[in-house]
C-alpha cells in the first residue's frame, strides 16, 4: 500500500469484472431472463479475456496463475464441503425427512398462528439443509395450499416462506453462503455463527411476532405421525453436532449415513436408490463447483495485477474508521449480488478484498463473514430476477414482483444488520508502511 497504483493500472486490472457484468448482465437483459444466460460460460469467456491483462508472461504461465488460484487447499477443502453437503441433501429429501419436518413443525402450533408456523417451518428446514432454494420448493406448494383454504393473501404467505428460507439460508452450517464467507476470511463455521445469530435471531423473532398478529383470525390444521420424528432425525443431529463444534465434513458424512440407512429401513428407496439420490445431489452442485474454480481463477488473476489492491486504495481513501470499512463491505457485496443475481458468487468475489480491510481495521473475521453473509441474503432475497423468487413465483404462478412488498424478514435484517455495524464500538488505524496502529474508541 507505499505505492499507488495508476489509474490506467487497476482500471485494466478491474477489467476482467467490468466483462462479466457486462456480457452476463446484458445478454440477460436482452432475453428479459438472468437465468437464460449460462453463468459458467458468462466465467469462461471472461477467464479467456483476463489472459490477456496478464502481461510479461508466456501463455502458459497466464493459465497457471488462473490454475493456482483455482486450487488452493482451503477452497478444493470448499468443493469437498460441496459435494458431501449435496449428498446428505437430496439422501434426506427422498427418505421423506423435509415432509416430515413440515408435519411436524406445523402440527405442534394452534391453528391461528399459521401464518408464524409456515415461518417456523421454512427456519427450520432451511437451516438444517442449508439451501434456501430447496426450502421454497418444498414449502411453497403448502403454502399456496393455505392461502386457497384460507382465503389468505398469497403473495404473502409465499412471502413467509421465502423470508423462513433466507433465515437458515444466512445461518446453516452447510449453506453455500456460509461456507464461501467463513472459508474466504479465514474462520470457523461456528464462531460466525455466533456472530450472525445476533443479526438474524431478532430479525425473525420480530418478523414472527409480526406474523401471530396477522393471524390471529386464520384457522387450519395439519396432521403428524410417530413416524414423523424418526423421519427428522438426521436434521436433528446435523444441526446438534455442528453447533457442538463437530468438524463439518464428519457431520455431513454421519448425516448421510444417518439418512440413508433410515431410508433403507423404511424402504423408501433400495441401496442402489440411495447411491442414486446422493449422485443427484453431487451432480446438482457441479455448477457451483465448477463456478467456484473459474471465479477463484479469475480473482488470482487480479490479484497478481494489483486489481485488489487498486480497489483498496480506492475504497478505503474516505474510510477513517473500522465502522466505515464494513458499511463499505456491505454496500460492495449488495451491489456483486444485484448484478451477479447469485449471493454464493457476490461472497466469492468480494471475500477477499473485505479480508484486506478487516485486516487493515482490525475487524474480526468472523464479523467481516457475518456481514458479507446477511447483506448478500438480503439483496438476493429481494431481487425478482434471483433464483429464490423466481422458483417461488412459478409454484404458486404469481409474478415475482407481487412478493417483493411482503418480504417483511430480509428487510428487517437489513435494518438490524445496518444498526450491528453503526452501533458498535469503532477502531481507527494509521498505516506506517507494513506496520498498523489500531486505536480503539467509541464513536459519538
Amino acid at each position: 500500500m507505499e505505492q499507488r497504483i495508476p489509474l490506467s493500472s487497476g482500471l485494466l486490472s478491474l477489467s476482467p469484472l467490468v466483462v462479466f457484468l457486462a456480457f452476463y448482465v446484458t445478454l440477460s437483459i436482452v432475453a428479459n431472463d438472468f437465468y437464460a444466460v449460462p453463468i459458467t460460460v458468462a466465467f469462461m469467456l471472461t477467464c479467456i479475456y483476463s489472459l490477456f491483462i496478464l502481461k510479461g508472461h508466456s501463455w502458459g504461465k497466464r493459465f497457471e496463475v488462473i490454475t493456482y488460484g483455482a486450487s488452493q487447499p482451503g477452497l478444493l477443502m470448499m468443493i469437498w464441503i460441496f459435494i458431501l453437503a449435496g449428498a446428505f441433501a437430496t439422501t434426506a429429501k427422498q427418505m421423506g425427512a423435509i415432509e416430515a419436518t413440515v408435519n411436524l413443525s406445523l402440527a405442534f402450533l394452534p391453528s391461528q398462528f399459521i401464518l408464524a408456523g409456515l415461518f417456523l417451518a421454512a427456519c427450520f428446514i432451511s437451516i438444517s439443509v442449508g439451501t434456501s432454494v430447496g426450502t421454497i420448493a418444498a414449502l411453497v406448494p403448502i403454502a399456496a395450499n393455505v392461502a386457497s383454504q384460507t382465503g389468505q393473501n398469497l403473495p404473502m404467505l409465499i412471502a413467509i416462506v421465502v423470508g423462513g428460507a433466507f433465515f437458515g439460508d444466512n445461518l446453516s452450517f452447510i449453506s453455500d453462503t456460509t461456507i464461501m464467507a467463513t472459508r474466504t476470511q479465514g474462520c470457523e463455521l461456528r464462531d460466525k455463527f455466533r456472530a450472525n445469530i445476533w443479526i438474524a435471531l431478532p430479525a425473525a423473532i420480530i418478523a414472527l411476532a409480526l406474523y401471530c398478529i396477522m393471524g390471529l383470525h386464520v384457522s387450519a390444521s395439519s396432521e403428524a405421525s410417530a413416524s414423523d420424528f424418526i423421519l427428522v432425525l438426521p436434521y436433528l443431529f446435523v444441526l446438534i453436532s455442528a453447533l457442538c463444534g463437530m468438524n463439518v465434513i464428519g457431520v455431513l458424512c454421519l448425516g448421510t449415513a444417518l439418512a440413508g440407512i433410515l431410508g433403507l429401513l423404511r424402504g423408501s428407496f433400495t441401496l442402489i436408490g440411495w447411491m442414486q439420490a446422493m449422485n443427484t445431489g453431487i451432480m446438482g452442485m457441479s455448477e457451483l463447483i465448477i463456478v467456484t474454480l473459474m471465479a477463484a481463477g479469475l480473482i488470482e488473476v487480479i490479484r497478481r495485477t494489483n486489481g485488489i489492491e487498486f480497489i483498496l486504495q480506492q475504497l478505503t481513501k474516505h474510510i477513517q474508521s473500522s465502522k466505515g470499512a464494513e458499511l463499505s463491505m456491505a454496500g460492495l457485496v449488495v451491489l456483486t449480488d444485484l448484478c451477479t443475481a447469485n449471493n454464493t458468487i457476490a461472497i466469492l468475489t468480494v471475500g477477499p478484498l473485505a479480508k484486506e480491510i478487516s485486516q487493515q481495521y482490525g475487524i474480526q473475521p468472523r464479523r467481516t463473514a457475518s456481514i458479507l453473509d446477511t447483506f448478500s441474503c438480503f439483496a438476493q432475497g429481494i431481487i425478482p430476477y434471483g433464483a429464490q423468487l423466481l422458483i417461488a413465483s412459478g409454484l404458486a404462478e404469481i409474478n415475482p414482483i407481487e412478493i417483493i412488498p411482503y418480504l417483511f424478514y430480509p428487510f428487517i435484517l437489513a435494518i438490524i444488520a445496518l444498526l450491528y455495524i453503526i452501533l458498535k464500538k469503532s477502531t481507527h488505524h494509521i498505516a506506517y508502511g507494513k506496520d498498523t496502529e489500531i486505536l480503539s474508541q467509541p464513536d459519538a
